[in-house]
């Protein structure tokens, strides 16, 4: 005669296999979108002169961050590094570079291109920032975090826990957009102001950013201007050294911010 317990052990099992089953088509399309993320990316990053421009844009204020210090003893954390071009340009640069990730293919894309450039001074980390996985309070003189504010699901407390890992007088670059992209709009606005081919140009970005704006976890936006910005970063304990628009057409804003010392 059956138990209840042989009787639901039957169920139980079927479920857990399909909990099982629906991990691993989890895990399988996130690692084929983090993969076809990194490799779009890749093509973007090199060819995409907005890209560039921002690179240099953020490079600059990183180095006007510690200007007196050698490279090598400037510890910066980017933040929601994606597959690390950026990461690497900083350390490319000089500094002592930790690129910190949420999805762990793209952490393990990024590590496979850190092997291949050999760079002593850079490392790469799975781990969700806003979760703590900074690690201690004041272990870095610069934080950067470049487009993932306007999809985290809790950007404040990421804005907190960037705080809490800057050293005391360590300076934060945040790069945020103020608005949908609009994809034709945005192709127009660019053909009147710079002609058809920097408009083809900007196709490169446009249509992969739309697929991966369907294909993401919807959360947000978080779209905000410099008021808004400099409201929350405030209330995050972060003074704003400075602002400016950034990217497409002023889609982005770009903010230089700095962790104040404490009064003694």
């Amino acid at each position: 005669m059956p138990t209840v317990g042989a009787e639901t052990r039957g169920p139980a099992a079927a479920e857990g296999i399909m909990r099982a089953v629906v991990r691993a088509l989890q895990w399988g399309l996130d690692r084929m979108l983090s993969v076809g993320y990194g490799v779009v990316y890749d093509a973007i990053f090199e060819r995409f002169p907005p890209y560039q421009n921002l690179q240099a844009e953020v490079l600059e204020l990183v180095e006007k961050s510690a200007p007196d210090a050698p490279r090598r003893d400037v510890h910066v954390l980017d933040v929601g590094c994606g597959p690390g071009n950026f990461t690497f340009v900083l350390a490319e640069a000089g500094f002592s570079t930790i690129g910190l990730e949420a999805y762990g293919a793209l952490v393990e894309l990024a590590r496979e291109k850190r092997r291949a450039k050999r760079l002593a001074n850079l490392a790469f980390r799975h781990g969700e920032l806003a979760e703590g996985a900074g690690g201690r309070d004041g272990s870095f003189d610069v934080v950067v975090s470049i487009h993932g504010l306007y999809v985290h699901p809790e950007p404040l407390t990421l804005l907190r826990e960037a705080r809490r890992v800057l050293k005391p007088g360590g300076c934060a670059v945040f790069v945020n957009p103020t608005r949908h992209v609009g994809h034709w709009s945005t192709f127009r606005d660019i053909k009147n102001r710079d002609g058809l081919r920097a408009a083809m140009a900007s196709l490169l970005w446009l249509v992969p950013n739309s697929i991966f704006e369907i294909a993401r976890k919807r959360i947000g936006p978080h779209y905000w201007d410099e008021h808004e910005f400099a409201t929350n970063l405030k209330a995050a304990g972060l003074t704003v050294l400075g602002t400016r628009r950034t990217f497409l057409n002023g889609a982005s804003v770009l903010v230089w911010a700095r962790r104040d010392v404490e009064a003694s």
